[in-house]
């Protein structure tokens, strides 16, 4: 029998999944080009999870339900209140654009990205290996649809396959290892796992055999190298709206699996674990920084961008344990500092991504870097914007960026262990590397001349949550402090269950 307690770990997930059948339905009857009803309708759902995931994070309490399968803590639930806000804030900035590509002429935009959230709410929650693969496959399949949802569009259904073809071999990576573990430790229960590892009574060899396969199925799904091939092609090929779906709220419960996995299940193995991290990390930090430079479509470069921006969670990740020895203090930091980063890498890319819709037009896609020529002149607002996040994605103070990479470098040199230390000065260099390509594009926007005299014109409400999404950019990275403590206690919290 199901008790109230599971009922109670998954009601914000129940909500969602109602109104997001709900509002299909109610889609059938809106007739207006842009889906007013239908839009409305989404962000109140939107707004009323993200209200109950914050209640049920601030609680601070943990409880597990349907037999261990699914968790609600409080790192769980602040990952999925800001995946919430950040597929609302995807959908403010994505409507124009889609409205204009004649990509909404049903409501599967919508319906689709409240699927897309249900996955990831799954994969966040998952305490067992099925419940979180189920999630993984209900946001890749979404995801799939969503890039392909320009039916007539060759560069997106070409885009929608690679995205498809690739994320298949992944998800199909992720499910051997996974099973390789069941088989060597008799369990899907995480909690379980962790137990049968550590017991010591299980063959190394097995376990490590799986081990790679997760870790590769995780790395493709963070998008680091070498499993990055799939993220410039489909960043650059799919609709702008779609590309920002898709490289925001996911990213956040990508992390969420990682620690539910690597950590929660998998501590005992963390010696071996680290050091696959730690290659996948400086090969992130290496092929992300030094490609972007090459490129001249700023989508492409974005992409690059997150490939590098990902391999600085995985340093973060990579220096909680130190020589097999866990040690509260430095699993805190360094899990808290790559939880702090990821959120405010989602922050900034969803700013970034907005600037590019918001000048996206008619029939022309604003996406390739001489395209921002001059857009001081034309706007000043939305040049700052976009300048500020281009700073802190360069992790320039005072931006949340430089906050971000200092946190996680800190984690990095509080090890005390010289291979760390040396990591966390080639991530330096690297990031040095990586201004260039940023300030470039600073450059563009305000000393070139601008191409068109066309004044940028936006929706109200883009227009306000475009200024709110930039001026938290600045204003966390003045005080960082009360995000930093939030993601600490959160990360506490997880651990200790």
């Amino acid at each position: 029998m199901i008790d109230n307690i599971s009922w109670l770990a998954i009601y914000p997930e129940i909500v969602l999944l109602t109104m997001a059948c709900v509002i299909a339905l109610v889609d059938l009857g809106v007739h207006s080009a842009r889906r007013t009803g239908t839009y409305v309708l989404t962000m109140l759902t939107l707004a009323v999870v993200a209200a109950l995931q914050a209640m049920y994070a601030s609680s601070g309490n943990t409880f597990y339900g349907f037999g261990n399968m699914v968790v609600s803590d409080a790192m769980g639930n602040w990952l999925k209140c800001f995946a919430t806000v950040a597929m609302m804030v995807t959908l403010v900035y994505g409507r124009p654009y889609a409205a204009d590509r004649d990509m909404m002429r049903g409501g599967e935009m919508f319906t689709l990205s409240m699927f897309a959230l249900l996955g990831m709410f799954i994969m966040i929650s998952g305490n067992n290996f099925l419940v979180i693969y189920l999630g993984l496959e209900l946001l890749t399949l979404s995801s799939y649809a969503l890039v392909a949802l320009r039916r007539d569009n060759a560069t997106a259904t070409e885009a929608a396959m690679k995205y498809f073809v690739l994320g298949a071999m992944a998800s199909g990576f992720l499910l051997y290892g996974l099973s390789m573990v069941y088989g060597a430790t008799g369990s899907l229960d995480i909690g379980q796992v962790f137990k049968a590892v550590n017991s010591g009574q299980i063959k190394h060899q097995v376990l490590v055999f799986g081990l790679v396969f997760v870790v590769a199925g995780l790395a493709f799904k963070l998008g680091v190298v070498p499993f990055h091939m799939w993220i410039p092609d489909v960043y650059q090929g799919a609709p702008t709206a779609v590309t920002l779906m898709i490289g925001g709220a996911p990213k956040l419960a990508a992390f969420a699996i990682t620690i539910r996995l690597l950590v929660d299940g998998l501590l005992p193995l963390a010696i071996d674990w680290q050091q696959m991290l730690a290659v996948l990390a400086i090969g992130s930090l290496l092929v992300g920084n030094l490609a972007a430079i090459a490129q001249t479509n700023l989508k492409r470069m974005l992409a690059y961008s997150t490939i590098s921006q990902m391999g600085f969670v995985l340093l973060g990740l990579m220096s909680g344990v130190i020589n097999g020895n866990v040690d509260a203090t430095a699993v805190e930091n360094a899990y808290s500092a790559s939880m702090f980063y990821v959120i405010t890498y989602v922050l900034t890319t969803l700013a970034a991504f907005g600037v590019i819709l918001l000048l996206a037009r008619e029939g022309f896609e604003s996406e390739e870097i001489s395209d921002f020529a001059g857009l001081n002149q034309r706007s000043p607002l939305y040049a700052g914007v976009m300048a500020v996040c281009l700073f802190s994605m360069a992790g320039i103070p005072p931006m949340v960026g430089f906050y971000a990479k200092l946190s996680v470098l800190q984690a990095l040199v509080a090890s005390g262990q010289g291979l760390y230390i040396a990591m966390a000065v080639f991530a330096v260099i690297m990031s040095l590397i990586g201004a260039f390509y940023y300030l470039r594009v600073v450059k563009v926007m305000y000393f070139d001349a601008p191409l068109t005299a066309t004044n940028v014109s936006a929706p109200v409400d883009v227009r306000v949550v475009l200024t709110i999404n930039g001026a938290l950019v600045l204003g966390l990275g003045l005080l960082p402090g009360g995000l930093m403590a939030l993601c600490a206690d959160a990360v506490v919290r997880a651990l200790a269950t």
